[in-house]
């Protein structure tokens, strides 16, 4: 496909809504109309060639989320370039790994960031400060738009490096294409429009913090609202400042009914709020239908989407947690073990997708790209999922996390939202313990913040909600649940701790 494939986002949407606002930096109050952005935006492209960028380079940030960091991401669409967003929660050695993954043309980055580590790796790497006088000379710079890159929208735009928990996390190439189709499919199936702002202080090296909203809004027309991270006060103020959109993980809105101010907070206005990135505990949606919020549960991964499913307002209340029906350009189905189709209805089995938000593949991984598929080209997600009599899907976690007991499937996700709601425990988690006569038996981590809470009152609680076989056979009290670099739980290091001496 040829470059006139491949629409310059900021250009269309210039002409198109000139006035309009496109991103506002929420810690300076700087308003920037998609004019400007534009314009800003060709200067960057400009800068970046001039040091030597070309259609299929890597450009690395390692910032948190700012403008400018948003400026490059779009610079990398005029020129073909690919954004390699490093999670700046890493340690320095594992960025170091990455970045020689990946072999950068440069590395833009701000301060308090450890570098030794990757100029180790890469002696020869160009370093810029995003506050620094090199980088301030792109304002120097002519604003007009430079030809368009010699790219279809097959070409990568995003190297986006998937959570691991084991050896270097693969790099999912997200091209132009996805990230376009999923902006379309997005707009198009959860109503978003010109007139909406979203409050973005997900992280932008994670695709939510890209792609849930961000570029989907650009696409549409509307506003984003950036934040350098999360704070739960700053997210009551947007909301009372007119934001209709609001994505966050389970984290953060257990953080927002911890606030002092959530007993008062009016979200009514919010037009969609969502959360992702891990299954949500019931007890966060109790509390938001409470407030007379349609909260959502969405599902996506990195090498899809990340937006895949909708559930229509009417069904929100009747099916907390369920994700929906597929958007538009989406095609999910299920697969049982042996790889056949499941066509019945409330049977698990391995959600599958196809369509033209999915990935081809994985940077400089051809093994593990080709794993990724089915023979017949369907994305393998690793998800258990069900899907309703109404073709409604609900997540039921990760196959891999599967406990199986005596013959009966014991869902993680199902026993750690049942923990969440006992008052006085903070985080869960459950893995599976060998057993002599169940085979597998769960085993519940918690984080507590009353000490009154012991085994006996976790365990009671289960057996008020849960089949007696999927109730912890033991109760281990932690004072923090290990993470990932991507911020998950890593269940691997619990089982290593915890289950190795059975």
């Amino acid at each position: 496909m040829s470059g006139l494939d491949t629409p310059d986002w900021l250009a269309r949407r210039a002409q198109l809504s000139p006035h309009r606002t496109a991103f506002v930096e929420v810690g300076t109050a700087a308003s920037h109309t998609f004019s400007k952005l534009e314009a800003r935006t060709n200067r960057w492209a400009r800068w970046l060639a001039a040091t030597g960028v070309r259609p299929g380079d890597r450009i690395a940030v390692l910032a948190k989320n700012r403008l400018e960091y948003l400026e490059v991401f779009f610079a990398c669409q005029k020129l073909g370039a690919i954004l390699q967003n490093l999670n700046w929660r890493l340690n320095p050695g594992e960025l170091a790994a990455l970045v020689e993954d990946a072999e950068p043309r440069l590395l833009l980055t701000e301060a308090g960031f450890e570098l030794d580590a990757i100029r180790a790796a890469q002696p020869g790497l160009p370093v810029f400060d995003l506050d620094g006088p090199e980088v301030a000379s792109r304002a120097e710079a002519s604003a007009d738009p430079m030809p368009p890159p010699p790219v279809g929208l097959d070409a990568p735009w995003v190297i986006c490096y998937t959570g691991g928990t084991t050896g270097l996390p693969k790099g999912a190439l997200l091209t132009q294409g996805n990230i376009l189709f999923n902006a379309i499919q997005t707009v198009a199936s959860w109503g978003l429009d010109e007139q909406d702002v979203a409050i973005l202080n997900a992280p932008l090296f994670h695709t939510g913090g890209l792609n849930v909203f961000t570029a989907p809004l650009v696409w549409a027309g509307g506003a984003s609202l950036v934040c350098g991270g999360f704070d739960a006060g700053q997210v009551f103020d947007l909301v009372a400042r007119g934001a209709s959109l609001f994505f966050g993980v389970p984290t953060m809105f257990q953080l927002l009914m911890a606030h002092p101010r959530w007993a008062e907070a009016d979200l009514t206005r919010l037009k969609l709020v969502i959360s992702g990135g891990a299954p949500c505990p019931a007890p966060i949606f109790d509390a938001l239908f409470a407030k007379g919020v349609a909260f959502k549960t969405g599902y996506g991964l990195t090498e899809a989407g990340p937006n895949n499913f909708w559930l229509p307002e009417p069904m929100v209340r009747a099916k907390p947690g369920a994700v929906g029906r597929p958007l538009f350009l989406v095609q999910a189905r299920l697969s049982d073990p042996d790889g056949g189709v499941i066509t019945e209805p409330d049977r698990p089995g391995e959600l599958q997708l196809r369509g033209p938000h999915v990935v081809p593949g994985y940077w400089r991984r051809p093994n593990a790209s080709a794993d990724l598929f089915t023979a017949d080209g369907w994305l393998r997600t690793g998800d258990l999922a069900e899907r309703d009599a109404d073709g409604d899907y609900r997540i039921c976690g990760r196959i891999k996390d599967l406990i199986i007991s005596g013959g009966e499937n014991i869902y993680p996700a199902e026993l750690e939202s049942v923990l969440l709601g006992l008052p006085g425990v903070v985080e869960a988690a459950v893995i599976g313990a060998p057993d002599p006569r169940w085979g597998e038996v769960p085993w519940a981590v918690v984080v507590v913040d009353d000490p009154t809470v012991d085994a006996a009152a976790v365990v009671a609680h289960a057996e008020a909600h849960l089949a007696r076989y999927k109730v912890p056979r033991k109760v281990h009290f932690v004072d923090a649940l290990p993470k990932t670099g991507a911020g998950k739980v890593d269940k691997r290091r619990l089982v290593e701790a915890l289950v190795t001496d059975v």
